[in-house]
Formats: structure tokens, C-alpha cells, sequence
């Protein structure tokens, strides 16, 4: 059985969540609607996984009450230009669950949507589990990604009247020929979230005591940008690699996953077992 809720977030706008399964609430800020064919066909292209969302929530249902809330689709489709700030953020994530009725919940997020958990993780102790993929929680690359984001935001500027074409030929990880196809108030927000988080010191962050926490990425995942984006190098499975132990000893589990890119390591085929495993350890 599928329940159904809404959650009026920070900035008057209203997302739609989803409830799957039964057992200790778990958000998971993912897209559960099927990708049209030829997107879903292009995300393939890329080595990207258009089923995720689908795979991720049916098989944690199995053991969890699935909190389902597509948070990056709501803001790309309402953008919070000046206001998409870690605060904020963590008031939507906290709406979500209370619409949900989630007094206590765990939390997965993948990428900049991880960031958002630790961020949550340090203003709430309404957390039983963390698990943040493809962004480490020590030695994060805020400022690499607010340069990322001001690049993207300076293009889409440039090119607001410029209706992008389907990428034909694509490379898995060739992030430098990645089209810049989102406006002027989507872009601007990201600027705002990794602005705000320019003084954040993640080695001082604070959780509550003995909340269980993962952090995993893949060993390969470094985003490289080119001239157009400022020779930006995102780096994300380096410092997880190189604070490991640092982190395992102030309370994390840390899982390095060899061989695996931004990409990769975010595949159902990878996250479900690990999730399962890790879940099932904790909970």
C-alpha cells in the first residue's frame, strides 16, 4: 500500500511525498516517477541509472517505511533563487517528514542532496541513521562546487534564450561537454546553498551522540571541469580516502567503493546492498 502526503516547504511551495512499506521511517529525496524513453535512453548513455528511484524505494521498502520526496525535480521546477540556503534546507527535509509523520527518521542523500543530511544531521536530533553517498562528510569541495555553480549559473545567463539540442554522443564522465539547460533562478539557488556554506568548518560539525552514520563514495570520483567551467576539480572519493580512518574513529562507517566514479558508486546496483546491509546493521 502507497500513502500519500504533502509538505508545504520554507518558500510557500507545496512537493508531493510518497509512503512505501512498513517499519522505521527512511527519507529518500529521489525521483520515483519513470524517466520518459529518451531520457531515460540519454541518461543510460552517460552510465547513469534512470531507475534509481524506482529500485532504491521498492527494494528499502522491504524493511522500511519509505519517505519518498523528489526534492531536486521540486526545486528545478520551483526555484528558490535567494533562499535555498542549509537552513532552509533543512526546514523543507524537516517538513517532509512531519507531513509524513515521521517523528524519527534515518536519512540518504546522494551528492549535494548528502550535504543537505549532514546539514540536517547537525540541526536536528530527529535522525536514527545518516548515510550520505558521493560527498564527504570531512574535507568537502564547497568552494570547488560554489565555482561549479557560479560557472553554471554565469552560462545559464548567457544562454537564457538558447533552447539546448539532445547531446547524440556522449561520454561517461566527460563532465566539461555536459549542456547547461536550466535558467537563471535554478542555477542562481545553488550559488545561494554553497555560498552559505563557505564558513561552514565540517571538521567542528556536530552531530547528536551516537547517531549512526555512512559515508560512501566511489574511489574514482573525481569531476574534472574544463576552461569553460574554471578548471574546477571536484574532488569527493580523495578525501574520503585520505580522512577514512579519521572519520571511522570519531564515529562513522566508511565505505571507499574501488573502481567507481560520481556515477557509478549512485547506481541502484550498488546503493541497495550497501543501504540493505548497513541498515539492517544499525536498525
Amino acid at each position: 500500500m502507497i500513502d500519500t502526503a504533502e509538505a508545504v516547504l520554507h518558500d510557500g511551495t507545496t512537493i508531493p511525498i510518497a509512503i512505501h512499506g512498513n517499519g522505521r521511517a527512511l527519507m529518500v529525496p529521489a525521483r520515483f516517477a519513470p524517466y520518459p524513453p529518451e531520457e531515460a535512453e540519454t541518461m543510460r548513455r552517460w552510465g547513469a541509472d534512470p531507475d534509481l528511484g524506482p529500485n532504491l524505494v521498492n527494494g528499502l521498502a522491504r524493511s522500511h517505511r519509505v519517505i519518498v520526496a523528489d526534492y531536486e525535480s521540486h526545486r528545478m521546477a520551483h526555484p528558490a533563487p535567494d533562499t535555498l540556503t542549509p537552513r532552509n534546507v533543512t526546514a523543507d527535509l524537516l517538513a517532509i517528514a512531519d507531513a509524513a509523520d515521521a517523528g524519527s527518521f534515518a536519512y540518504y542523500g546522494y551528492s549535494w542532496l548528502a550535504l543537505c543530511g549532514l546539514q540536517l544531521a547537525i540541526r536536528t536530533d530527529r535522525l536514527w541513521a545518516l548515510v550520505m553517498g558521493g560527498f564527504p562528510p570531512l574535507d568537502g569541495p564547497y568552494e570547488s562546487m560554489l565555482a561549479v555553480t557560479r560557472a553554471a549559473h554565469s552560462m545559464s545567463t548567457q544562454s537564457a534564450d538558447v533552447v539546448p539540442s539532445p547531446t547524440a554522443d556522449v561520454e561517461p564522465g566527460d563532465w566539461d561537454s555536459v549542456p547547461v539547460q536550466t535558467n537563471k533562478a535554478q542555477t542562481r539557488q545553488f550559488v545561494t546553498l554553497y555560498e552559505a556554506l563557505q564558513d561552514f568548518d565540517d571538521s567542528a560539525a556536530e552531530v547528536q551522540p551516537g547517531l549512526p552514520r555512512l559515508a560512501f563514495a566511489g574511489s574514482d570520483d573525481l569531476i574534472d571541469y574544463g576552461p569553460a567551467w574554471g578548471n574546477v576539480h571536484v574532488k569527493i572519493g580523495e578525501p574520503l580516502t585520505t580522512h577514512k580512518q579519521e572519520l571511522i574513529d570519531s564515529g562513522w562507517d566508511v565505505q571507499v567503493l574501488p573502481g567507481l566514479d560520481h556515477i557509478g558508486a549512485m547506481r541502484s546496483s550498488v546503493v541497495l546492498p550497501l543501504l540493505t546491509d548497513w541498515l539492517r546493521k544499525v536498525g
